[in-house]
């Protein structure tokens, strides 16, 4: 049974084995122990018994976040793993007086825009040559979520 929580200090090492086998250019533990210090932070981890499947993490910027990452381990892919992150991540944003989330995918990230859109996002805009290695636009988008 997969469950949602937030994410703990020794979570880190499996995060960080996800987040290096998925990015061209992965966030450091450093990174990660900076967002997990912060007060503005948020971070969900999926787990299944002692394995993390995936996580997400965002920074609230009142009464709007922005979603920093979010990621699935290749083998629970397509099994609703980052629906529940995204609707647990989008259930306490909503207790928290959060009315937007803001995010920016990969243009090619097919299966992550399709998802987006059915959890409700819609696109923004484009940013030119956000990603590098290699280099892609960004797909710009935004959730509104209901009043508490």
């Amino acid at each position: 049974m997969i469950t949602i929580r937030e994410m703990l200090f020794e979570d880190l090492d499996q995060v960080l084995s996800i987040e290096e086998a998925n990015f061209s250019v992965p966030w450091t533990a450093n990174g990660f122990l900076s967002f997990l210090m912060r007060e503005d932070a948020y971070f969900l981890v999926a787990v299944e018994g002692n394995h993390i499947l995936g996580y997400c993490g965002v920074i609230l910027t009142p009464p709007e976040s922005d979603i920093t990452n979010i990621c699935v381990a290749q083998d629970f892919r397509r099994k609703g793993v980052a629906r529940k992150l995204l609707e647990q991540l989008s259930s306490k944003l909503v207790q928290q007086g959060i009315r937007e989330i803001h995010l920016e995918v990969r243009e090619s990230n097919l299966p992550a825009l399709t998802l987006y859109r059915k959890l409700g996002f819609n696109q923004d805009g484009l940013r030119p040559r956000y990603y590098e290695s290699p280099t892609e636009n960004a797909v710009l988008m935004t959730c509104r979520l209901p009043a508490q």
